[in-house]
C-alpha cells in the first residue's frame, strides 16, 4: 500500500519578493513544494526531492518545509553548491518579473545517484516541472525519477511552469516541455505556456494539439483572472476566476490551483471525473488561488479546504 499521497521533485528557493521601492522580503518557494504545501493544507501526505546549500537559506527552507509536514528523506543538502534565489518584482496588478541567482544553484546540480527510489516507490502521485529539466545532470536525475514512478504505476504529473530566463535556449525548453507532456497522466499548463509549446493561438487549438500527440488522462489549462479549463473523459469545463481586489502577489497562485486539483486525483480515479465533479474540483483550486494571491509569497501561505469552502460561500465579484 502506498504510504506517501505526491511526492514532487524539483527546486526548493528562496523568493525575495518586493515590497517597495528599495526592500524585498525573503519568503520560501519553488513551484514543487509550494503545491506540496497546499496538498498537506488539503490533508495529504507528501514528499520532495530535491536539493539545497548547507547555508543559512538551504537550511531554513529544509526547516520550513519540515514544520509544514512534507517529508524531506529526498532532500539532499549540499555543502559544494549554494542554494538558490530568485528576486521578484509586482506590477500594479501583482504580475511578476523574475531575476534568478542560479549559476549554478544546488536546485539544478541535483545527480541521477541522489535521487531515493523508496520515497517515489510509496507515492500515488509523482509531480514534476521544467526547472529540473534546464541542465543534463538534473535533467537525467528527473528522467529516472520518472521511471521509477511509473515502474511502481504511480500517476505522473507535469506543470511545466515556463521560465525563459533560466533556459540558454527556448527551443530546448519547447522541447523539454514536450517531453514532459509525452510521459504524464495529468498536465497543468498556463494559456501562454500552451501557445509558446503547441504554436497555436487559442487554447482549443492548443488542447487539440495535446490531445492528437500525446496521451494525457487530465489537460488543466489556466488563464489567470480569466479562469480555467478542465478536459478529461471527453468532458470540457470552465470556470470563472475568483477576482479580488486584494490581489498583490500572483506568485504560486498556479501551484496553489495545482495542488487542489491533484488532492482531488488523490481520492478519485480518472474515470470518476464528471462534469460535475470536475466544476467542484476548479471551483475550489480557482478559490485558492485566489486567497493566495492577497498574501505575499506562497509556501507558508496555502489556505485549509476549510477556508476555501468559506470563502467560495462568502465571496461577491469586486
Amino acid at each position: 500500500m502506498k504510504t506517501i499521497d505526491v511526492t514532487a521533485l524539483g527546486e526548493l528557493l528562496i523568493d525575495f519578493a518586493q515590497k517597495d521601492t528599495n526592500t524585498f522580503e525573503a519568503n520560501p518557494g519553488g513551484a514543487p513544494c509550494n503545491v506540496l504545501a497546499m496538498l498537506n493544507k488539503a490533508g495529504k501526505k507528501t514528499a520532495f526531492i530535491g536539493k539545497v546549500g548547507n547555508d543559512l537559506f538551504g537550511n531554513e527552507l529544509k526547516n520550513v518545509i519540515e514544520e509544514i509536514g512534507i517529508n524531506t528523506q529526498g532532500l539532499i543538502v549540499s555543502d559544494t553548491y549554494r542554494t538558490t534565489l530568485a528576486f521578484v518584482k509586482f506590477d500594479e496588478t501583482g504580475d511578476r518579473d523574475f531575476a534568478f541567482y542560479r549559476n549554478p544553484g544546488a536546485d539544478m546540480m541535483l545527480e541521477e545517484k541522489e535521487i531515493d527510489p523508496k520515497v517515489i516507490e510509496n507515492s500515488k502521485i509523482f509531480h514534476f516541472g521544467t526547472l529540473s529539466m534546464t541542465h543534463e545532470g538534473v535533467r537525467q536525475a528527473t528522467k529516472k525519477a520518472i521511471e521509477i514512478a511509473k515502474q511502481n504505476k504511480a500517476v505522473i504529473s507535469f506543470d511545466p511552469n515556463l521560465r525563459p530566463p533560466l533556459w540558454n535556449d527556448l527551443k530546448e525548453a519547447k522541447e523539454q516541455m514536450k517531453i514532459g507532456c509525452s510521459l504524464c497522466d495529468f498536465l497543468k499548463i498556463e494559456d501562454e505556456e500552451l501557445k509558446f509549446m503547441t504554436e497555436k493561438e487559442t487554447i482549443e487549438e492548443g488542447v487539440r494539439y495535446l490531445k492528437e500527440h500525446y496521451d494525457i488522462k487530465m489537460i488543466l489549462v489556466t488563464s489567470g483572472p480569466k479562469g480555467a479549463r478542465a478536459y478529461c473523459n471527453g468532458h470540457t469545463v470552465y470556470k470563472d476566476a475568483f477576482l479580488n481586489r486584494n490581489t498583490c502577489d500572483t506568485t504560486g497562485a498556479g501551484d496553489t490551483f495545482c495542488g487542489v486539483c491533484l488532492s482531488y486525483l488523490c481520492d478519485h480515479d480518472f474515470e470518476q471525473f464528471d462534469e460535475k465533479l470536475l466544476e467542484d474540483m476548479l471551483i475550489h483550486a480557482n478559490a485558492a488561488a485566489s486567497i493566495v494571491t492577497t498574501r505575499i509569497g506562497a509556501l507558508r501561505s496555502m489556505p485549509s479546504m476549510e477556508e476555501i469552502d468559506r470563502y467560495i460561500k462568502s465571496y461577491q465579484m469586486p
